[in-house]
């Protein structure tokens, strides 16, 4: 009976000791900072039980067995495991997670971790946008991603910016797909600090937004709050001046008037300065033109959450005057967000993101035969800016200035024009998880904008100037643009037996974009003022037709398919694809499909690779997809009237309509053919990673416009043209690496160094008209247009002829092939020109490659110093192989030059690359490399140093802060800004007088409660 009572104590005591149960408390903390963490996941090993921490990193979890074991998570930072042992409260320190090969990235409908991804794939993180301080998103990408190129249309404020991924691969649109948080948007209207992550697919892995989705896709993750989070208050400001980054080395009065008393000698004429004491160093128009302007930027953030609720909502107010014209060339951009999320129920949640943008920009004449800096680059130093009665002096219109240009100040005061644009966006989305594993996404974007345009002509005289107005003017503009997404799609996960892991993604996608446009002109406005510049004030009315308008409304409907699967997360496999139909093409060619497959194995998991002390991770990976682009004109299958004839009708002419550009029924999709070989390798504890890829991109079926055809299908009228057909094809290959390093050398002093380089070659394949080639662009004035597409040569190249030093004596003239072709018989001084066919005469058949605005080399840099409570960081990039053509010279006698010409011929052995000056007529003006200058440059995009203090009196952190940006520019390339284009891909590189970027100083505030 003894043993029986003693062994049923004895079972009753084990049964207590095994089973007993426990409250767990804790706290979870940053072990950087020692700061609580909200929302981090507390949860038992087999997930029957679990929690988040609230406001103050605390969490709680009732009944929980001795011997369990707790997992705690977050992401970016290292999870622990920790076993129950009693009852006692934890205090629990997560480390930020270097590996980051858990880390999620966002591929499109979708995420994945990062160690699994097996496409090309960048990223852009929210502190380097911070670091950075972009006016706008794009400027974070350039040199940041290798592959991204992006290149500025204009140092003006709010100018645009083009972004080209891999390469320029079609003579029409070739900007990225930009989707943020899944909804179709536009990159440049966004406040930075808005931005939690950029994601940048590069190659086939984009086919999953198939027809859209061939120039590359930007993806954009916007800050959300966190669960249990309590609410925190950012507040960031800055406050700088800007300057020009460049000025041209041009001559002062003194020099430019010897010069001129040359030229005109040289010419048979009369020397027109025969004095010229007391000129001195004259009018400096770039410094007139050129000012220091202020730029500000305010915005504010709180974000917060509850278990069920998170929230984030922002506002921001950025104000930009130009360095030219100050308020005459400003941008100022207002932003307001809200991003909910809302845990229905544990199955069914809700979330919607709400973007208004409103931004007002005024312009001045940019980058063209006459613009601002043109004439402040051309005008002679001899002009004062006003006269004597203090009006601004006229600048001749004589046969040596010409009769485009003017006072580059009165052209200042003189341009009236405002441009106010509002835009809301954002989408509304729901998830469903009937069963586990599988997730029913549905979700509306939209965008809807309205704009309106204002610019007012004065009636004015410049003295016999193509800019004389006898009438004053207002032209009037309002747009209206609207466009939703609605998607639906599947996502289930499953892993079987362990080893097999599966995720399918189905669904569809419907898109529909529409708007109209209404431009009016009026006459003699009241007052010649500007505050009287409105249509409705107008008195005065024209003969010919003064307003336009425009309508259209395009649709697409798609359905997609993913496939990813790996085996034992080593073995990974991804296949997708998609089915679009779009209205931009006829019924014949309205539908294509578009798939793609990737691959990829991680071969430091393999047992044959071993424990390395060095090597980390290796990935090898490879994908094969086609894409579309269907960002072309609308209606090219279709023939519709629209334009302009003129015909008899009882003896009376009678203005009417004609057909417009002739449909081409045929007109299909250009599609891309995409292929990547990439590895990825993280060496030395995940401190260096190092990740390279070898990339193919086939771009066929270009649409090509104006094929030539019978006019006597009636296509002289004005508005009226030839059909536009698929005619061409483009190659762009190339390689490109980037390699990161964190380290440190003490506890308080860590560093990190990046760097990365693009490779490219492009080469077009086919150009299928009857010329062989498209040109575009313009260079001087009746000149040949200078950039061509054409096979076997780069997209866009430049075509001219090829100097062969200068002609020293007449002997040289007369013993070399006949130049009189080009417009005047060489003299000695005069360029001379090769024979590049050997017919025995210079013409245009010897016009050859002269190089091209696509660089062969692209890299990005960047240092991050961190010391206790300072940080300092550098940013740089560089390209190089770029040309560009020096064109905003204007080829007359008497405007102002660049002191290179100081250099010029004046006898026989002087030299022999400058030509001599002369009134008279020469072929030196013609297009020749002469022109075509290398434009490859390195640039210090940003400097930055910060000092922060957390926990002070209050703030979770405070920082202040010092910046630079485009600091130094250092190039061979005599004009403003080496690395300006005007986006088109045949032309882009032709420099006119490119508004340069400015440098600007910045102070700045990050404050967070």
């Amino acid at each position: 009976m003894k043993s029986k009572l003693f062994l049923l104590i004895f079972g009753f005591i084990s049964y207590i000791g095994f089973s007993q149960e426990y409250d767990i408390k804790g706290v979870v903390y940053e072990a950087s900072t020692g700061m609580p963490m909200p929302g981090v996941n507390v949860v038992l090993k087999d997930n029957s039980k679990g929690t988040s921490t609230d406001f103050d990193g605390n969490f709680m979890l009732e009944g929980i067995s001795k011997g369990s074991e707790l997992v705690i998570s977050y992401i970016g930072f290292k999870s622990q495991t920790i076993v129950v042992i009693n009852g006692n409260a934890l205090t629990i320190k997560l480390e930020e997670d270097t590996n980051a090969l858990d880390e999620v990235v966002v591929i499109g409908y979708g995420k994945q971790k990062k160690k699994e991804v097996t496409g090309a794939v960048g990223t852009v993180e929210a502190d380097l946008l911070d670091e950075f301080k972009p006016v706008k998103v794009e400027q974070a990408l350039q040199g940041t991603v290798a592959g991204v190129n992006v290149t500025t249309q204009s140092g003006s404020p709010g100018a645009a910016l083009d972004i080209r991924i891999r390469g320029v691969a079609t003579n029409g649109n070739n900007a990225p797909l930009v989707i943020i948080d899944g909804y179709v948007g536009e990159l440049g209207l966004l406040n930075p600090n808005d931005i939690e992550t950029i994601t940048v697919l590069k190659d086939a892995q984009a086919a999953i937004y198939g027809s859209v989705g061939a120039n590359g896709v930007i993806l954009v993750t916007t800050k959300r709050g966190r669960k249990n989070m309590k609410p925190s208050v950012s507040y960031n400001t800055y406050y700088g001046f800007q300057e020009t980054s460049k000025k041209m080395s041009l001559l002062n009065a003194t020099e430019y008037a010897l010069l001129l008393n040359e030229s005109y000698v040289n010419g048979g004429g009369a020397a027109p300065y025969p004095s010229i004491s007391g000129l001195g160093e004259g009018t400096d128009w770039q410094d007139e033109v050129f000012e220091s302007a202020p730029i500000l930027n305010h915005d504010v953030n709180l974000m917060g959450g509850t278990e069920t609720v998170t929230y984030a909502i922002s506002a921001s107010h950025l104000d930009q005057e130009g360095i030219v014209g100050k308020d005459k060339s400003g941008f100022l951009r207002n932003t307001a967000r809200l991003a909910l999320n809302v845990d229905i129920t544990k199955k069914l949640k809700a979330s919607t993101n709400v973007i208004y943008t409103y931004f007002t920009r005024k312009t001045l004449n940019e980058n063209g035969l006459g613009s601002v800096l043109f004439n402040a680059i051309n005008t002679p130093p001899t002009l004062s800016t006003h006269d004597n009665d203090g009006n601004y002096t006229l600048v001749p219109s004589t046969t040596g200035l010409g009769t485009e240009v003017i006072n580059p100040l009165a052209q200042i005061a003189n341009t009236f024009n405002d441009y106010n644009y509002k835009k809301t966006s954002g989408n509304f989305g729901l998830d469903f998880t009937p069963i586990e594993g599988l997730t029913l996404t549905g979700r509306v974007g939209f965008n809807t904008s309205n704009s309106e345009s204002k610019s007012f002509s004065p009636e004015i005289s410049y003295g016999g100037k193509v800019f004389d107005n006898t009438r004053s003017s207002v032209n009037q503009g309002a747009v209206n643009d609207n466009n939703y997404t609605f998607d639906f799609f599947a996502n289930y996960e499953k892993t079987i037996a362990d080893d097999h892991n599966i995720n399918v993604t189905l669904g569809n996608t419907i898109f529909k974009e529409w708007g109209n446009g209404l431009y009016a002109t009026g006459y003699d406005i009241p007052n010649n003022s500007w505050a009287y510049a409105d249509i409705s004030l107008a008195t005065g009315v024209s003969e010919a037709q003064t307003n336009s308008s425009y309508v259209y409304d395009e649709r697409r409907l798609s359905y997609f398919g993913r496939l990813q699967y790996n085996y034992k997360g080593k073995y990974l496999f991804s296949a997708v694809l998609r089915r679009d139909a779009s209205t931009r093409f006829g019924p014949e060619n309205s539908e294509a499909y578009f798939p793609s497959f990737t691959g990829g194995w991680i071969i430091s998991d393999e047992k044959f690779f071993g424990e390395s002390s060095i090597v980390d991770f290796v990935k090898l990976r490879a994908s094969y997809g086609k894409l579309g682009n269907d960002q072309i004109g609308s209606n090219l299958y279709a023939g519709l009237l629209g334009g302009e004839a003129t015909y008899i009708f009882d003896g009376s002419l009678v203005n009417g309509t004609a057909i417009s550009t002739l449909a081409n029924p045929d007109v299909k999709w250009e599609t891309s053919e995409k292929m990547d070989f990439g590895l990825d390798i993280r060496m030395f504890n995940n401190k260096l990673s190092f990740v390279t890829d070898y990339f193919i991109d086939n771009r066929k079926d270009l649409l090509i416009s104006g094929m030539p055809i019978s006019g006597i299908v009636g296509i002289g009228a004005p508005g009226a043209g030839a059909p536009t057909v698929n005619a061409g094809n483009v190659e762009n290959k190339g390689f490109e690496f980037a390699i990161d390093y964190k380290g440190e050398i003490s506890k308080d002093f860590t560093y990190s160094l990046a760097y990365n380089a693009t490779f490219l070659d492009n080469n077009v394949t086919e150009v299928n008209n009857s010329t062989g080639y498209v040109e575009g662009g313009s260079f001087g004035v009746s000149q040949p247009a200078p950039s061509r597409m054409e096979v076997g040569k780069p997209i866009g190249y430049f075509l001219g002829y090829v100097t062969d030093g200068i002609f020293q004596n007449q002997n040289e003239v007369d013993n070399h092939p006949d130049q009189s072709a080009l417009g005047a018989t060489a003299q000695p001084g005069d360029l001379r020109f090769r024979d590049i066919n050997n017919d025995g005469v210079i013409d245009e058949n010897d016009r050859t490659n002269l190089g091209n605005p696509i660089p062969e080399v692209t890299m990005g840099m960047n240092i991050r110093l961190n010391y206790k409570n300072f940080d300092f960081s550098v940013y740089g990039f560089a390209s190089v192989g770029n040309d560009m053509v020096r064109n905003y010279e204007r080829t007359l006698s008497d405007v102002n030059k660049l002191n290179y010409v100081l250099d010029r011929w004046t006898g026989e052995g002087t030299s022999n690359t400058v030509p001599r000056v002369t009134t008279a007529a020469t072929s030196n003006t013609v297009l020749s490399d002469y022109y075509v200058e290398d434009a490859s440059y390195l640039r210090i995009q940003n400097m930055q140093l910060g000092y922060s203090l957390t926990d002070f009196k209050g703030f979770e952190k405070i920082r202040l802060y010092v910046a630079a940006t485009n600091l130094f520019t250092f190039t061979k390339y005599r004009g403003y800004d080496p690395g300006a284009s005007t986006g088109n891909p045949i032309g882009g590189g032709i420099d006119y007088g490119f508004y340069p970027v400015p440098r600007t100083y910045m102070l700045g505030l990050n404050v967070k409660l």
